[in-house]
């Protein structure tokens, strides 16, 4: 009477047996499925950040490459501001530095700068009715000149030796000098009207200087 009980026990046990070895198979491949696809899913980030982090040292390179053109691009304007300028360019000091809440794209405020110094008129020769003061210059200069040569003159003809040989001369080359002396002013007043000087306002002034000397050589007393 116990055998078939038996007999029927281990065959139920059997199956339980290939039941819940069927359960681990199914729950063993599940979690194999879930393992490659977490697997997959975390190469799938790794080569997603990978491909952010390259585009933003791309990106970081182009805006380190732009910043340093619009560096140069603003030195060469305000170069060319200076130029314009002139002399009167000293009291603009070093370029100004970037602006902190600066915003927008600074190509086309670079571009409009530069077409707004193309616009400018560039400096041109002085006017003809600056003259009488590049004239004057001349004649200052030289008058300049002989008056330091007259002073020369007069330690020479108070010395004697080598001196009151050698100051004479000395003041002979200083007078005749003096026309180029009235240039300096003649630039400091085309640097104030900014302008050039050009040919016409070099000859106006050496050619006052050198008739100024020459009548203070001829009218000087020997």
């Amino acid at each position: 009477m116990n055998e078939p009980v038996a007999s029927e026990t281990y065959a139920a046990q059997l199956r339980r047996l290939a039941e819940l070895t069927a359960r681990v198979a199914t729950q063993r491949a599940e979690a194999h499925t879930w393992y490659a696809q977490q697997c997959a899913a975390a190469d799938r980030a790794v080569a997603e950040a990978a491909e952010q982090v390259r585009r933003a040292e791309a990106e970081v390179a182009e805006a380190r490459e732009l910043v340093e053109r619009v560096d140069a691009e603003a030195a060469h304007l305000w170069q060319q501001l200076r130029v314009r300028l002139g002399g009167g360019a000293r009291r603009l000091g070093d370029p100004p530095g970037p602006a902190r809440d600066a915003t927008g794209d600074p190509v086309p405020l670079l571009r409009g700068v530069r077409e707004l110094l193309d616009r400018t008129r560039q400096p041109g020769e002085l006017p003809g009715s600056v003259n009488p003061l590049l004239a004057l210059c001349g004649v200052g200069g030289s008058v300049a000149a002989y008056a330091l040569g007259a002073g020369a003159r007069a330690v020479g003809a108070g010395s004697g030796g080598d001196l009151a040989v050698g100051m004479p001369v000395l003041a002979l080359v200083v007078t005749l000098v003096g026309p180029l002396l009235g240039l300096a002013p003649a630039r400091l007043l085309a640097d104030r009207r900014h302008a050039v000087l050009g040919p016409r306002p070099i000859i106006v002034t050496l050619l006052a200087g050198l008739l100024t000397t020459i009548a203070l050589l001829t009218l000087a007393p020997r």
